[in-house]
């Protein structure tokens, strides 16, 4: 992945950004194919218990007491890229257990979780806590093998406390993951169609993939079916946020045992549905942009909580896409209607964003120590947040 690609190609074959057009951003691989070596496995074996710890109020002693001393298994050079980054999810999901999974969240984090995350996180040159790709991209399988990514055919691998609504909250987001791969499997073609001035291929791709929209904001709507606001809020939400801007931990978090952060806290945002790659990698496309503020300046930061390749095929995109002011100087009406349907399709998978954030946690009423009905898993005042990237997006309606 990622080597020196042709010049004369501004965007590559998904495969070069870890992508492919039936699973879109998702894993290439099965990830629970994959076995992991020696205390890497047994600390798998340890995650996979979380849903028995977090019940019991004391998670951080029995993560303590059954995780091996850090310098075991700190060196991910024994882990194939596949096995790092089952490793990191795993150790992500004890990482944010550890800090939330108690009655106050714990400020320390111990080295026997710091040192291996840190050392995942500098692997797979992301951020070391839970993020979308460890949370959603990484972390399914499909039930029968044969079958297609489906909703009646997926399961979710690593839980914090299991059940159906935790499950059916990331699986959305799967299917999404996977519909979304025929979008952007044509990315490249449009853009082709663009530079060529051939209006006609530009707008028959761009038919297409309002029509594919359709499947993908349908799925979105699926999320009340078997995932509950009440219970996301109370028994989903709390393990999924980050400590950047959580007043629950103004100074973050310390990574004990990592010697280039000095003992100092840490502050990273948390894991958050705007980490998905999907909207942006529209937004670059389409040449939808965002005005320049403080709520801009965090969508600029989730971008270094990609996966690299992802980060670059939004780069790429957003670098040669003339698809924009190629279709406002046509002028025509066929193509002006279909951008317009794409534009307006991503501003509806916002719209019921903004909906869902309202329902599933800023109506609700009970607050606990960081998990604020006024603050996203990603640090932000996310219903402000929302609803001004879903009404900049329309704005960009030709």
């Amino acid at each position: 992945m990622l080597d020196t690609p042709s010049p004369a190609i501004a965007i590559q074959p998904l495969s070069y950004y870890d992508m492919s057009p039936e699973r879109g951003f998702l894993s290439t691989f099965d990830a629970q194919s994959v076995s992991l070596p020696g205390l890497w496995a047994e600390a798998a074996r340890i995650a996979m218990q979380l849903p028995d710890f977090l019940p019991t109020g004391r998670v951080r002693e029995l993560l303590m007491s059954r995780l091996p001393e850090p310098g075991a298994y700190s060196c991910t050079d024994d882990l194939s890229e596949v096995q790092a980054r089952i490793a990191t999810v795993h150790f992500a999901f004890m990482v944010q257990a550890y800090v939330w999974g108690e009655t106050e969240p714990g400020a320390l984090l111990p080295a026997c979780l710091a040192v291996p995350m840190v050392a995942l996180a500098d692997r797979m040159d992301q951020q070391p806590l839970l993020t979308y790709s460890s949370y959603v991209l990484d972390n399914w399988t499909k039930i029968d093998a044969d079958r297609p990514i489906a909703l009646d055919n997926l399961k979710m691998l690593q839980n914090f406390l299991a059940g159906q609504d935790e499950a059916w909250f990331v699986l959305v987001h799967v299917a999404i993951e996977a519909r979304a791969g025929q979008v952007l499997a044509k990315f490249a073609d449009i853009v082709g169609a663009a530079d060529n001035e051939d209006a006609e291929t530009a707008r028959s791709l761009l038919e297409q993939t309002a029509e594919i929209w359709g499947d993908i904001n349908a799925l979105f709507d699926r999320m009340p079916e078997r995932c509950d606001p009440y219970v996301y809020f109370e028994r989903v939400r709390p393990y999924i946020h980050g400590w950047k801007d959580n007043p629950a931990l103004p100074d973050g978090v310390i990574y004990e045992g990592v010697e280039r952060y000095s003992s100092k806290a840490q502050a990273f945002r948390g894991q958050t549905g705007s980490q998905s790659s999907i909207v942006p990698s529209m937004d670059a496309l389409l040449g939808v942009g965002h005005a320049a503020d403080p709520l801009r300046s965090f969508l600029d930061q989730l971008h270094d909580y990609r996966p690299r390749g992802h980060r670059k095929f939004i780069d790429d995109v957003r670098a040669s896409s003339g698809l924009r002011a190629f279709t406002k100087k046509v002028g025509s009406r066929g193509l002006n209607a279909a951008y317009n349907a794409n534009v307006q399709a991503v501003a509806d998978f916002r719209t019921r964003h903004l909906e869902y954030a309202a329902s599933y946690i800023n109506k609700q009423g009970l607050k606990h120590a960081g998990n604020d009905t006024e603050v996203g898993t990603g640090g932000t005042p996310f219903m402000r947040y929302l609803k001004k990237h879903r009404d900049e997006t329309k704005a960009n309606l030709l």
